[in-house]
């Protein structure tokens, strides 16, 4: 089937997402772009290693995983890991910031000011704003602070934040107005850190970055890759980890959601023609539009 390549992962530049191979290859997308691979047959999915170290024995790790490690080599990644709250000491200022994914849905999160809006865009916040800006245990006290006295989350699920994408409201305006309010709310509030330096609001709109402007509602999401699967389609949004994608199935067309992440571990071959022959986990708000695509 041809040499195989091995992805790790998407990743957002001043230009748009890419995929990046191991090797330091980038494939970039573009809307309309056909994006299509197989899995190798026979491949086994093996663990992509801590840190920028290959896992010592190659272990093998589940399809439906999006961390694609071994139970050592997760413990090693999360081992120095400012999001799993492993770090104190870290010397960089840190953003605060308010990210909206759709009605409902805004967290609380911070990230190193040196990466700028990129930890938003691999998210998939649709909306943003920082909140301030300050020392890494500053910024980590802003963030308890806002979850305890708003309820605001520190985490929003990725099933949630597909669910929305195709219905989200239809302006800017429209789509600032919860972050807008919760950032009012929020530098209100007594007990912010001393050391962290507030932001006034100034919300950021992602839908064109995305693609999300008349986006179709999707009817299902990959949920596992398999050896000599094959995925085709083309690119018509994409939004953190995830590219939707219009794709062919035996009883119609529709989009279809693949969690990039998932690709990861693999061995992946270029294919020409072929639709879709993973397990594609259907959406429940689509079967009345249409029922069965796969």
């Amino acid at each position: 089937m041809g040499q195989a390549w091995r992805c790790s992962g998407l990743r957002w530049t001043a230009d748009g997402p890419v995929l990046r191979w191991d090797g330091g290859r980038d494939s970039a997308l573009t809307w309309g772009k056909r994006v299509a691979f197989g899995v190798t047959e026979g491949g086994v999915r093996t663990c992509v290693g801590a840190r920028g170290n290959a896992c010592p024995i190659r272990a093998g790790v589940s399809g439906r995983s999006t961390g694609a490690r071994c139970e050592e080599c997760a413990r090693l990644d999360r081992a120095h890991s400012v999001a799993a709250d492993t770090i104190a000491d870290d010397p960089r200022p840190y953003h605060v910031y308010l990210a909206w994914f759709g009605p409902g849905m805004t967290k609380v999160g911070i990230t190193a000011l040196e990466r700028g809006s990129a930890r938003l865009l691999e998210q998939g916040a649709v909306v943003f704003s920082w909140l301030g800006v300050g020392p890494l245990m500053a910024a980590r006290r802003t963030e308890e602070l806002l979850r305890a006295a708003l309820g605001v989350p520190d985490r929003i699920p990725y099933a949630d934040k597909r669910a929305v994408r195709a219905a989200l409201p239809g302006t800017a305006a429209e789509r600032a107005v919860e972050v807008e309010e919760l950032h009012a709310r929020a530098v209100g509030l007594g007990g912010w850190p001393e050391s962290l330096e507030r932001a006034s609001c100034q919300v950021v709109d992602h839908v064109g970055a995305f693609g999300l402007t008349g986006l179709a509602p999707a009817v299902g999401a990959v949920s596992e890759l398999v050896a000599g699967g094959v995925v085709g389609g083309e690119l018509v949004a994409a939004a953190g980890p995830d590219l939707h994608l219009a794709v062919e199935g035996e009883q119609g067309a529709g989009v279809v959601v693949l969690d990039t992440r998932l690709m990861t571990g693999w061995g992946l071959v270029p294919v020409g023609e072929g639709g879709l022959t993973v397990p594609v986990r259907e959406f429940k708000e689509a079967a009345g539009v249409q029922d069965g695509l796969f």
